[in-house]
């Protein structure tokens, strides 16, 4: 397995369930990081993708990460002390229940791209089914876990299938979290949509729902999303 490089930092991901894929990209570069975000943490890390984009878009001194899988937390640390800015990464090996229930730290955003299989179909290869399907991380525990762990003006940002987007704001709002931006994302202009990102707080207001096209044709690439992901991908 070829390392994955990226313009600023590359990413080892042999050790990893989960490999690089458009859903943690699309998370890293979309959710809002404004100046005055001093602390991240990225929920389910696996490679340390999404805490590698938020230490390069911010300058943010505390970006901590969160791993359960043993090898997948031991890479995560290696991509972090490889890239320039190890010294505002940390990785911590729990599970994200231990984590909410233990820390009293809070954080202005939390980060994650959560396994979201709710199917009882499962494979031979455990680390990726842990990867991939939500026993390990329901959606529940993600959102009960946010509101203990985000500061008053904290946010979670998270990407979902299409068909959990609604589920997931019926979870959230039970736990005072309301959405402030919802951005549903297709493939192509023609085709169904695929996934939400989604940016909840606890400001109960009007929200946004906007759209992002990916591809106009077969590596055709909208002017949306290479704005968004340019910083990052080598041919972008």
């Amino acid at each position: 397995m070829k390392p994955f490089k990226f313009k600023q930092f590359t990413i080892e991901q042999d050790r990893c369930a989960m490999k690089i894929g458009t859903d943690g990209v699309l998370l890293g570069a979309w959710a809002p990081i404004h100046d005055t975000v001093n602390s991240i943490l990225d929920i389910g890390t696996g490679t340390g993708i999404i805490a590698l984009m938020a230490a390069q878009r911010s300058n943010a001194e505390i970006i901590d990460a969160l791993e359960i899988d043993t090898e997948a937390y031991e890479q995560a640390v290696n991509n972090f002390e490889a890239s320039p800015w190890g010294d505002r990464l940390f990785c911590y090996h729990a599970s994200f229940q231990e984590f909410f229930e233990e820390i009293e730290d809070r954080y202005e955003l939390l980060i994650s791209n959560p396994p979201f299989y709710a199917e009882d179909y499962k494979t031979s290869d455990t680390q990726r089914d842990v990867a991939r399907f939500q026993d390990a991380l329901p959606l529940e525990h993600l959102f009960i876990g946010a509101s203990k762990l985000l500061s008053q003006q904290g946010k979670l940002a998270i990407i979902l299938p299409f068909k959990e987007e609604e589920k997931s704001v019926g979870l959230a709002k039970q736990l005072n979290l309301y959405p402030e931006k919802i951005t549903r994302v297709k493939g192509n202009a023609t085709s169904a949509v695929k996934r939400s990102l989604l940016l909840f707080g606890f400001d109960k207001a009007k929200f946004q729902i906007d759209e992002l096209i990916i591809e106009n044709s077969r590596h055709d690439y909208t002017q949306d999303y290479m704005n968004l992901t340019q910083d990052f991908y080598l041919k972008m």
